[in-house]
């Protein structure tokens, strides 16, 4: 069974920080993108972060862009969402996500990730 576990979650005040993981087990996604969405109350999902399988490309929406790091360890099977300088607007559900990629030529924010995790609420209080 394939399963996306996210943890790192929780309450904490504008200009702080928090780090999301995300376990993957089940099965390998060494060629695999990675990302991290989010979801705000009354609103769509957004992609935050991605990340390729070897690490070679990574995107982040502007929003975040200076703030927040995605990194991923395959070793462990764990990605992870680093976020710094916290500011309300970022409060919403994270989920981790996984995507095969199937080209040499690949648009990280663009691909179909069809493996999802339960999520994680992160609220950030001004």
């Amino acid at each position: 069974q394939v399963q996306l576990q996210e943890s790192g979650g929780g309450l904490v005040q504008t200009g702080e920080s928090l780090r999301l993981s995300c376990v993957t087990s089940g099965r390998s996604f060494s060629s695999y993108a990675m990302a991290w969405f989010r979801q705000a109350p009354g609103k769509g999902r957004e992609i935050v972060a991605a990340i390729a399988w070897s690490a070679e490309k990574a995107y982040y929406t502007d929003s975040v862009k200076g703030r927040f790091i995605i990194s991923r360890d395959s070793a462990k099977s764990t990605v992870n969402l680093q976020m710094n300088n916290l500011k309300p607007e970022d409060t919403a559900v994270y989920y981790c996500a996984a995507g095969p990629v199937r080209s040499v030529f690949f648009d990280l924010p663009s691909l179909n990730y069809d493996y999802w995790g339960q999520g994680t609420q992160v609220t950030v209080s001004s």
